[in-house]
């Protein structure tokens, strides 16, 4: 296969791969173009003024860029033997017994997956009506033992009279939210809804659980009560159920209390009388078997300020599910909650506030900070450049200008007031004044932290909040190697969602006597009660994940808390001891601050909430959401549906398809469960759910602190990578690598020389074998064995594992120009999407600095907008896995060029006739996935069979497209060398 246009595809293995002719064009962003194919820069006409030079540029580069990807389509061609074999093979398939395949609506009623979800529900209900005496369809939640209430009873008081216990119990006591026990009580038996308010430290999360089990149980109804208490974090949910499972005096998932977070949990072992603490997606996935909840007595939903999107959408189902059964109870907690609003959403239910911490907290704002540290900012000689948002990028910075105004006015008035009531000195307000005051400095942090340990001789733990794991690292290495320190011994503890479980679990360690603990943490720590913490370091920002709706496009930005995350972050002082908070932000600041952050809902993709309405059968998604707390946006939706249909989980008329049922169920992303299934179809199950096990949770490697350990990572990372330009394929073969060290024990060096997190590994192996269960049920396949050789005939096949890749990823699709400078060398690769135009790679990712791609396209997982807009992980493919599970096809001739186009957008060169069998053989595979996602079953690979045969040519073609873009074959080598019908 050649591309046009001087380029090349599939040169070899010792070429350069693919390249554009046109003179290379810098990828840095805000530097000038060079002209394509001119050998110069760009030069507007001297005539132009102002916005019209602008605009010129812009179209000359939209020239230039079409003209690019019209000379560089690859062209696919068939060899005349490759092409008699698929002609006979299409004569075979139509004479196969053509079975009646079911789409759309009738995909849903009559297909087997959807039988037996039915099935399942109606027995699952209608079972627990008739154990009950009543009818079936009746619904009821649990129904009373007996003999089980009397165990449970016993059991209790035989733990009471335990000295562990009793001394847990009298800590217990002293918590304000067991002193206020009875009030609670009386109000949940009283009421169906109850919103339970308070400040941290009172110890609602642990205690309120407890005090609802105990109650029943000691009153002979523990048979009819099990809890679920949602958490909004993973290391939330564990470690409020080791918690409280210490104070019970119990081994966690043996006796009462148990978790679950998604593809990790410890189940309590007896099925009446729990306590399960999980995050709010698993709450989902029971919704799916059991709609009514009729295993659960008590839905907790705690920290509920969060308002993330499954909390919200889980009220919604709430709301309705409390009048379909008056035996349920919920109670809705916080620690800071606009209680008012979520009252009034369930009818009025009644309110109840526990009083705060144990402790005081001192505050104290900038203008304190700046008095006791005596610091001074240094003045930036570069004026800030503002990032701006939206559409209109000329109005959105016209919008932070004003913005920018009328807090300067603010912070002058706020200023002129204190020098009048002089409060603090001039030096202190000169500095208050600056603008650097505003911009987040490490070294003030620093500062203020010698300030701590020079007042404080009691080595009292410090909590600092900062955005990401940007600053973690920074002021990490910076105190570190702070030689103002050494007489001080620190140890300090990083905290980030992306740290493995058992990292995270540290920061609840206490230091060794005559060490101060220091936790650098994102707002991940707002919900996360670390006993021995008495000065927290409020640094103001935090992270949030936007979704721009006139992008398509999630973007995270820095930006200011709200008051509610001040409040939270200060509540984490003051646990052992009085404690102070530092706020690095003025009091003026402060006022400008919004009540609580806008609900996730709206700013986030909307899919994987109307997948669940859609699985849940609620009704039409539009009607639905609109009775949210705070629904969202139309065109949110629109863009929601729209991808749902192209991921054919909706078919057109917004109807579940038997795929969409399937992805429902995984605990992942979407996209990520769909490569899965077609792991199990295409017998390549081992390295993607490596793949599919690191994308649903975390990357394997990790960045330790220190000053330039990130390109030590990124060495590791190219290493592992070993030349397969796949982000994906690197994580393989890092958990591959890690499979073969521990076999000859040398494990931990073989994770301490490639920057991988042993423990998140471990993890990613254990979740690899539920993933292994998961396709086991769909009966996808016949044994739950990960490495199982009959559902690993593929695994060791590079070209059908990243077909499988791109068959999950798309449409997330880049496309790749890497330029030709004028003295022959390569330039920077220019990766371009369609919706975005001109995107960057990570610097994480192996391909980031890489300029030979043999072929042009690449498929990512994840893209975000920071500083720029980056796709995070990218696996090069090839054009066939495009054309075989990418979107519609569509042909026409341009000149005497037959031109094909997926979903047009990927266009390929390809003669009509070629095109003809191509598209014939997809409609045959089309057809064949419809049926195995409808009616699973391992794959028949019996040549004689239809599937077999037609199986056995989508991977030839496969195979030998790939082997040929790496100069290891070419067409008819491959003839020689494999049958295309076995």
């Amino acid at each position: 296969m050649r591309g046009r246009g001087g380029g090349s595809y599939g040169r070899g293995r010792g070429s350069r791969g693919y390249a554009s002719s046109s003179a290379h064009h810098s990828q840095g962003p805000g530097r000038g173009g060079e002209g394509g194919g001119t050998g110069g820069r760009l030069r507007h006409p001297p005539h132009l003024k102002g916005r019209e030079i602008g605009l010129w540029y812009a179209k000359e580069q939209a020239r230039i860029r079409e003209k690019e990807d019209k000379e560089t389509r690859p062209k696919i061609e068939l060899s005349p033997s490759k092409r008699a074999k698929i002609t006979e093979l299409l004569g075979s398939l139509e004479r196969h017994s053509k079975a009646s395949i079911p789409t759309g609506a009738a995909a849903i009623n009559d297909s087997h997956v959807m039988r037996r979800y039915r099935q399942n529900v109606e027995s699952n209900v209608n079972a627990a009506a008739i154990r009950a005496g009543l009818r079936p369809g009746d619904i009821v939640g649990l129904v009373r033992n007996s003999e089980w209430d009397e165990s449970l009873k016993n059991d209790l008081e035989r733990k009471q009279s335990s000295p562990k216990y009793q001394t847990m119990m009298r800590f217990r006591e002293k918590l304000p939210a067991y002193q206020f026990k009875d009030e609670f009580l009386k109000l949940m038996r009283e009421n169906q809804v109850i919103v339970i308010s308070g400040e941290a430290g009172c110890g609602k999360t642990t205690q309120c659980c407890q005090l609802i089990l105990d109650e029943m149980i000691q009153s002979g109804n523990g048979s009819l009560c099990n809890i679920v208490c949602t958490q909004p974090r993973r290391i939330s949910a564990v470690t409020v159920a080791e918690r409280v499972t210490e104070e019970r005096d119990e081994q966690i998932g043996r006796n009462s209390v148990g978790y679950s977070i998604g593809l990790e949990s410890r189940i309590p072992e007896r099925d009446k009388g729990t306590i399960l603490f999980c995050t709010t997606g698993v709450v989902f996935k029971y919704l799916i078997d059991d709609p009514k909840l009729t295993k659960y007595s008590h839905v907790v939903v705690d920290e509920i300020h969060d308002r993330d999107v499954l909390s919200d959408f889980l009220l919604m189902i709430l709301k309705d599910l409390v009048n379909l059964r008056p035996d349920l109870k919920v109670i809705l907690m916080s620690a800071t909650l606009n209680a008012d609003k979520l009252s009034n959403y369930f009818r009025h239910c009644p309110r109840f506030n526990i009083p705060g911490s144990t402790f005081p907290v001192t505050e104290y704002f900038m203008e304190d900070v700046l008095l006791q540290t005596s610091f001074t900012f240094e003045t930036n000689k570069r004026p800030q450049q503002r990032r701006c948002r939206g559409k209109n990028p000329r109005k959105s910075e016209d919008q932070g200008k004003s913005e920018d105004q009328k807090f300067k006015r603010m912070l002058e008035s706020h200023v002129r007031k204190l020098e009048r009531d002089k409060t603090y000195p001039r030096h202190v307000l000169k500095e208050l004044i600056k603008p650097e005051a505003e911009e987040l400095n490490l070294d003030l942090i620093t500062s203020l932290i010698l300030h701590i340990c020079e007042t404080d001789r009691d080595n009292g733990a410090i909590l600092i909040f900062v955005p990401g794991w940007d600053q973690i690292s920074k002021l990490s290495t910076q105190l570190q190697s702070c030689c103002n320190f050494s007489g001080c011994s620190i140890l300090i503890i990083p905290l980030h969602s992306k740290l493995p479980t058992v990292n995270q679990k540290e920061v609840f360690s206490r230091p060794p006597s005559g060490r101060r603990k220091i936790v650098i943490a994102t707002n991940i720590a707002e919900t996360s009660t670390i006993d021995d913490i008495v000065f927290v370091i409020d640094t103001g920002r935090i992270k949030i994940t936007n979704f721009d709706l006139q992008r398509n496009l999630e973007t995270r930005d820095t930006e200011w808390v709200s008051m509610a995350n001040a409040t939270q972050r200060k509540g984490r002082a003051g646990r052992v001891q009085p404690g102070i908070c530092y706020h690095l932000y003025s009091k003026a600041r402060e006022n400008t601050f919004e009540s609580f952050k806008k609900p996730e809902i709206l700013r986030k993709r909307l899919e994987e909430v109307v997948l669940q309405i859609k699985t849940l059968n609620l009704g039409m998604t539009r009607p639905f959401l609109k009775r949210l707390l705070d629904p969202p946006p139309y065109k949110s939706l629109e863009l929601a549906i729209q991808r749902l249909i192209q991921l054919h989980a909706l078919d057109s008329d917004e109807n579940l398809t038997p795929l969409g049922f399937h992805l429902s169920h995984l605990p992942m992303d979407l996209q990520t469960g769909k490569m899965i299934l077609m792991a199990g179809i295409f017998e390549c199950v081992d390295p993607i759910l490596s793949i599919a096990a690191s994308l649903s949770f975390k990357d394997p490697f990790y960045i330790p602190l220190g000053l330039g350990q990130e390109k030590n990572v990124d060495r590791a990372r190219r290493e592992l990578g070993d030349g397969s330009k796949s982000d994906h394929l690197t994580i393989v073969r890092a958990i591959e690598g890690y499979q073969r060290a521990q076999s000859q024990n040398r494990e931990r060096d073989f994770c301490y020389r490639n920057f991988l997190s042993e423990s998140t590994v471990n993890l990613l192996m254990n979740m690899k074998k539920q993933l292994a269960e998961h396709l086991h049920q769909m009966e996808y396949m016949s044994t739950a064995t990960v490495d199982d050789v009959e559902h690993n005939v593929n695994s060791d096949n590079i070209g059908i594992v990243k077909a499988i890749i791109c068959a999950g990823l798309y449409p997330n699709i880049a496309t790749v120009n890497v330029r030709v400078r004028m003295d022959g060398s390569l330039g920077f690769a220019k990766i371009r999407t369609r919706e975005d135009g001109k995107v960057y790679l990570h610097p994480k990712s192996v391909n980031c600095n890489e300029n030979i791609f043999e072929s042009r396209y690449l498929a990512y997982f994840q893209k975000m907008k920071t500083s720029f807009l980056s796709l995070y992980d990218t696996t090069m493919i090839t054009p066939f896995p495009l054309i075989f599970f990418g979107g519609q096809l569509s042909f026409r001739k341009e000149k005497n060029l037959g031109v094909v186009s997926v979903d047009q957008n990927l266009e390929f060169l390809m003669d009509e006739d070629v095109f003809d069998l191509v598209q014939a053989l997809r409609k045959h595979l089309d057809e064949f996935l419809e049926e195995k996602i409808a009616n699973p079953g391992p794959t028949c690979w019996h040549e004689l069979s239809k599937e077999g045969a037609l199986m056995r040519a989508i991977i030839e073609l496969i195979t030998a497209e790939y082997k040929e873009m790496l100069g290891e074959g070419s067409a008819s080598d491959s003839d020689s060398d494999d049958d295309i019908i076995a």
